[in-house]
């Protein structure tokens, strides 16, 4: 397997931020919230999270902090200065078993359902990528572009800052996947536990050592999306990022190419524009 290094990206969380003329979902300052979602499971998860969870919690802690609230003033030395002495209440004791056993059953009605849509890789694939955990980068593998592979690090500062991209998200080469076809990616490591996270894509997988695990995703609008190693697997564990190209389809057919001719010897490898206008000229030759 050949390494390349020469300009990239990667990251983690929240909001939405522009790399050049390009849609790019990176952490913000002072970003509140999810990262805007560009896959189908991932906007389910929005949902879930601001309409179902947000609002129970909301809530509960609300009551709680009414609840002890009014014990405080109740119930205090001064206003209550002869406690009670019982000490078991059967309705009290039923009502607080209940109804969090039926909160639960509600949350879990939206809950499972969309662990299982991500769980389950889609029965059509139009992608498989193979991605393999190091310490401290990640490995990928086409096998059905005739085993296009190659390795991506993070970028140093001084060339994150030439590149004019951000400094701890940036890798030497990203992953290029076609927009809206269903992607799988098979996760695996070569010495300790990575985690592999796309906040946009509402992935999130461990990759493990001797075992090969399954996600997919399929990302709807065309960009360059980040993401990190999410397992503390040593003391670089914090410059692991991932950067993904979503590419129009002629986009991606051209950049196969090109990788395939660099691998044969024949041609210099495809770089991928950052546009967000398909019918823009989108792919340059690099020198």
């Amino acid at each position: 397997m050949r390494r390349w290094q020469s300009a990239g990206i990667a990251g983690l969380m929240t909001s939405l931020a522009s790399v050049g003329a390009a849609f790019a979902d990176q952490p913000v300052d002072k970003g509140l919230g999810l990262q805007p979602p560009v896959t189908t499971v991932m906007k389910d998860i929005v949902v879930f999270h601001d309409w179902i969870l947000m609002p129970i919690i909301t809530a509960i802690s609300i009551f709680v902090a009414a609840l002890l609230l009014y014990c405080v003033v109740r119930f205090n030395k001064k206003a209550n200065p002869v406690a009670d002495k019982f000490t078991h209440n059967t309705a009290i004791e039923v009502v607080w078993t209940l109804i969090p056993v039926l909160i639960l059953v509600f949350i879990s009605i939206f809950s499972f359902p969309l662990l299982y849509k991500a769980d389950q890789v889609p029965a059509k694939v139009d992608l498989t990528i193979k991605v393999t955990g190091h310490q401290w980068y990640w490995s990928y593998e086409y096998p059905d572009q005739n085993g296009i592979s190659f390795d991506a690090n993070m970028l140093p500062a001084e060339d994150a800052a030439a590149a004019g991209k951000p400094y701890l998200l940036a890798t030497d080469n990203a992953v290029v996947v076609p927009v809206n076809k269903n992607v799988r990616l098979q996760l695996t490591a070569s010495d300790v536990i990575h985690g592999y996270l796309v906040p946009a894509f509402g992935i999130q997988l461990d990759a493990t050592p001797g075992r090969l695990h399954e996600m997919w995703f399929n990302a709807d609008k065309v960009g360059t999306y980040y993401g990190q190693c999410t397992q503390i697997c040593g003391v670089k564990h914090a410059y692991m990022p991932i950067e993904v190209k979503v590419v129009t389809q002629p986009e991606f057919d051209a950049w196969v190419a090109s990788q395939q001719s660099a691998d044969a010897g024949t041609g210099t490898p495809t770089q991928v524009a950052t546009t967000n206008t398909p019918n823009t000229a989108a792919l340059a030759q690099t020198n």
